[in-house]
């Protein structure tokens, strides 16, 4: 039996030494921020949010999947929640974006994929609207979809996500841990030079602070000048933009998927969601020229629910004030920072379209910069 456990520690070394076994930020000491984390560290703490993803690696050529968010297990049509988006830069395509905007609120899942795919995903969120009971008289849906360009590593001109593939993403929607990495809508795309992904955490207020959750999910695609917790990693590792030797772009795209417990409307959700855009400038993106960031920000509050119909010509519901916003901008921020590194720590190298390969973030050389530089727990 000792010969045994010694063997299966020795095998565990093993493993982490190699960077078989790939594990997130925190795991390894990587303390982002001053405020606690909820239960899984993911959007999914905010109780009644689900993620489902559908990952498609076919051949050589396919690399890229389905992320779907869902604000609550109920009719999302018939029960809308408060929602506000916020563009850091414009240059992607967020369908359902401007009825958003306009009235403040969100109606069905929040569907994530590649660009090439977002009418697929639309088409898909219509007749997933249009087949809930008691949506037999619906006839507009708004359906939100997000997008990233995954064309480095997949056929995205080959239009591989299927309908059926986001129906099953939302069907298979869950609470509880959230995959990362190379999954679902991060399967093809790549961050700061490495291989990037599907990325979550959250934070939870304290009492005093109303004990609110914010959790925070990411698509990451984008480039600049990577940060881990203060620490120069980019700059150490020599892949960073404006390098000239290596002449990358800093060009893509991140989605920011924002949800909370607390009672916030459309403008101040919209206020948080610019927050968002702070925290992923603190991992050193720059929001490129040709990069499309957008953020998606809703509060499942049930006393904000918003009914598809009602009898009432008014809507009564108690609004944080604004004076107590700044410890949700804070928790925001903070979130936003550690689901970009989560994304870049559970990726893993891939081969993709063309024998191209994108190699994950050296983790062994990341934790020892790190250590140099302070920015890791013993």
């Amino acid at each position: 039996m000792r010969i045994a456990f010694i063997l299966l520690l020795l095998m565990s070394m093993y493993t982490q030494v190699s960077g078989q076994e790939r594990k997130r930020a925190r795991e390894y000491g990587v303390q982002i921020g001053v405020l606690p984390t909820g239960r899984y560290n993911a959007i999914t703490d905010v109780a009644g949010v689900r993620v489902g993803q559908v990952t498609l690696v076919e051949g050589e050529q396919v690399r890229t999947g389905v992320t779907a968010i869902l604000p609550h297990p109920g009719n999302i049509f018939q029960e809308k929640v408060p929602a506000a988006v916020y563009v850091g830069n414009g240059f992607g395509k967020l369908a359902g974006s401007t009825q958003i905007l306009e009235l403040g609120n969100l109606e069905t899942p929040i569907i994530l994929t590649n660009t090439l795919s977002v009418a697929t995903a639309m088409n898909a969120l219509i007749s997933h609207a249009l087949q809930q009971p008691g949506n037999e008289q619906v006839q507009s849906v708004n359906a939100v979809v997000g997008e990233t360009n995954d064309g480095y590593l997949s056929d995205i001109r080959g239009r591989h996500v299927s309908e059926q593939n986001v129906l099953d993403a939302i069907e298979k929607a869950e609470s509880g841990a959230v995959q990362e990495g190379n999954v679902g809508a991060g399967t093809g795309t790549v961050c700061f030079g490495f291989k990037g992904g599907i990325g979550t955490s959250s934070r939870k207020l304290p009492v005093n602070s109303g004990g609110y959750t914010v959790g925070v999910l990411v698509q990451t695609n984008f480039g600049g000048v990577l940060q881990v917790n203060g620490a120069p990693v980019g700059q150490e590792l020599e892949q960073y933009f404006m390098n000239q030797q290596l002449k990358d772009s800093a060009d893509g795209t991140c989605m920011i998927i924002v949800a909370t417990d607390a009672p916030v409307d459309a403008r101040n959700l919209e206020r948080m969601a610019k927050r968002a855009m702070m925290g992923l400038a603190k991992t050193g993106g720059i929001a490129s020229n040709g990069s499309g960031d957008y953020v998606i920000a809703f509060s499942i509050n049930p006393k904000l629910r918003i009914p598809y119909s009602s009898e009432d010509k008014t809507q009564t519901a108690p609004i944080l004030r604004n004076d107590e916003m700044s410890p949700l901008f804070l928790a925001v921020i903070e979130a936003t920072e550690e689901a970009i590194i989560n994304s870049l720590f559970k990726a893993e190298t891939i081969t993709g379209k063309e024998g191209r390969k994108v190699e994950a973030l050296p983790l062994n050389k990341v934790l020892k910069l790190l250590k140099k530089h302070h920015a890791i727990q013993p």
